[in-house]
């Protein structure tokens, strides 16, 4: 009887929550329907607000659940290019009269800041306004808050500004510990991917490439900085190096700010300039209502086309994944655009600190033969380095930021030699047999013999050796002077433009201007197509339920996360790699 009853009351259970699922997707299919078949209508008067305190990725993953209480999520990324578009839609909105901008801490790479910056920049052509409202400003947040016409900063907040850091982790003495043991092959001296496993801090070629592209970075930042606020870059950096902003009172008695003050007295300031009575509210727009409202023909079916592709994350062979580059998927697209007749050209936007050699030369061939059918224009965001420099080394040409992080023209492999680990920690213990002398290369359990060392470091420099060609060749630079510049070396957008690594500096708009120009067609005598094509909606309701990965790991562990997010790449570093230094952060 009891076993009854318990069987009874799990079914009651199933089917409650079942139902309870079941209503949830109803309610969510039902919005998602009926927001396609309608746009959110802006009304005069309005002012967009936009928070920028999440994470930016080139391309938002679409909720359809984001307006909906239950399943809501606050953590949904913001596109880039979405975003972008809705500045300059807003621009020309008569019912926009200007924009009230959150920006505390971003979570986002330099380059997607100053696309960001730089559309806002263009916004404030229209004469309309941005105001900024924070209760603290990292350096990030102040980056972008620096272009606006006030800077509210709370009586109690706070702005950093002490200049910028790059900080590794390094587990050496962890592998020690565990009797791990890192077989480590690699050409060129900066190539320090493989450092963290075998240093307890950085090598001097190390810290001489980070404090060459931090300081290059850092120096951008100070200049442009500098003239939005019309103040001189040597006073920016003494305040830096004295600390002079402890206070909002220093913000704003050194002009980093314009006003200390409450959100309702920035809000008062809105009201005056829109002419709405004190009491009235506000009529805000959020950033994702204001995209239902201005859906347009940018991706629509012209007869002139250029085809973006958005390449973002880790490379490895096969499909696309979760913030990852699949070989598979992008050469599908890129064989997609280059035998469509409609595609006159191709923008290949790549945001990547790089991964597997094979990947990475797969999607090189296919550049490389769309090439010979139309334009190929390269777009790098935050990060085309290593992996994700190699593939775009075949375009036409390439567009970088400023402050985008290329170059790492380098290669290693990455093998950890367990069995000490196991044997001691664990009591396993192996034993073989084989037909061969090498039939159990390469192995985890035991130490590789030293032919099978040499082996392996003949295979490294043999594709370090194809890299370097095919860099050379894509560049039209010789040889040596690609591996002078090479070695794992990692360069800003301002030094690759000097280095011959890069053609023009500018983003993702600028590229696809060289690659309309390029094939020949005028402004508003094509439209854009992007690629790959968005999840399909039954999937986005899937991942709205349970999340990726990446935002889970982060709400479980907290401050833990992104170590388990580094031990967890490792399962991915199989084979022959082209990356930069592991998460590396810029703050």
């Amino acid at each position: 009887m009891r076993q009854f009853l318990k069987y009874v009351l799990a079914t009651i259970v199933g089917l409650m929550l079942f139902s309870f699922v079941g209503f949830l997707l109803l309610l969510g299919i039902g919005a998602a329907f009926s927001s396609s078949d309608s746009k959110t209508t802006v009304s005069a008067n309005s002012v967009l607000k936009l928070d920028l305190d999440k994470p930016i990725e080139e391309r938002s993953s679409e909720n359809p659940f984001s307006d909906f209480g239950p399943v809501r999520s606050s953590g949904d990324a913001i596109g880039l290019i979405e975003l972008k578009q809705s500045l300059k839609n807003a621009k020309e909105d008569d019912n926009i009269k200007g924009i009230y901008l959150q920006t505390e801490s971003p979570t986002a790479g330099w380059a997607s800041l100053e696309e960001i910056r730089n559309a806002l920049i263009d916004f404030k052509q229209s004469k309309k306004f941005v105001y900024v409202y924070s209760e603290s400003m990292s350096e990030k947040g102040y980056y972008l808050a620096s272009v606006a016409d006030k800077i509210y900063l709370n009586p109690a907040g706070d702005l950093e500004w002490n200049g910028l850091n790059a900080e590794l982790s390094f587990f050496k003495g962890t592998l020690d510990k565990l009797g791990v043991k890192p077989e480590i092959f690699r050409v060129g001296e900066f190539k320090s991917a493989i450092e963290p496993f075998i240093r307890e801090n950085m090598s001097e070629p190390n810290k001489l490439q980070v404090t060459s592209f931090l300081n290059s970075i850092n120096d951008h930042m100070l200049v442009r900085v500098a003239q939005s606020r019309n103040l001189r870059v040597d006073s920016l950096k003494q305040y830096a190096d004295k600390l002079t902003i402890q206070k909002p009172e220093d913000a704003l008695r050194t002009k980093l700010i314009t006003n200390v003050g409450y959100q309702d007295e920035l809000e008062s300031v809105i009201r005056k300039q829109l002419g709405v009575a004190e009491k009235k509210k506000i009529n805000y727009v959020s950033l994702s209502k204001y995209e239902q409202s201005e859906k347009d023909d940018a991706e629509g079916s012209g007869s002139n086309r250029i085809a973006v592709i958005v390449a973002t994350g880790d490379i490895h062979t096969g499909k696309n994944g979760d913030n990852s580059i699949g070989s598979e998927t992008i050469v599908e697209e890129l064989r997609k655009a280059r035998l469509d007749d409609k595609v006159k050209a191709i923008v290949l936007r790549v945001n990547s600190g790089g991964g597997s050699a094979l990947a990475s030369d797969i999607m090189y061939r296919e550049v490389e033969l769309a090439r010979k059918a139309k334009p190929v224009i390269g777009s790098m965001s935050d990060y085309a380095a290593s992996g994700g420099y190699y593939m775009l080394m075949g375009c036409n040409k390439i567009v970088a930021e400023p402050n985008t992080i290329t170059g790492s023209i380098g290669v290693f492999a990455l093998l950890f030699n367990t069995e000490t680990f196991l044997k001691d920690k664990l009591g396993v213990t192996f034993d073989r047999v084989k037909t061969n002398e090498n039939a159990d290369f390469p192995a985890a359990t035991h130490e590789m013999t030293p032919f099978q060392k040499q082996t392996m470091q003949r295979s490294t420099e043999r594709i370090y050796a194809d890299f370097t060609s095919k860099a050379a060749a894509g560049r039209k630079l010789p040889v040596d002077s690609i591996r002078a510049i090479a070695g794992g070396r990692v360069w800003t957008g301002i030094q690759g433009k000097a280095l011959g690594l890069v053609d023009q500096l500018g983003g993702l708009d600028d590229a696809v201007k060289l690659a309309a120009q390029s094939a020949k067609l005028k402004d508003g005598d094509y439209k854009l197509k992007y690629q790959p094509r968005k999840k399909p909606f039954f999937e986005q309701i899937m991942s709205s339920f349970g999340g990726d990965e990446e935002s889970r790991i982060q709400a479980q562990l907290g401050e833990l996360a992104p170590y388990v997010k580094y031990m967890k790449k490792l399962k991915t570093m199989e084979g022959i790699q082209m990356r930069m230094p592991f998460e590396l952060e810029i703050r």
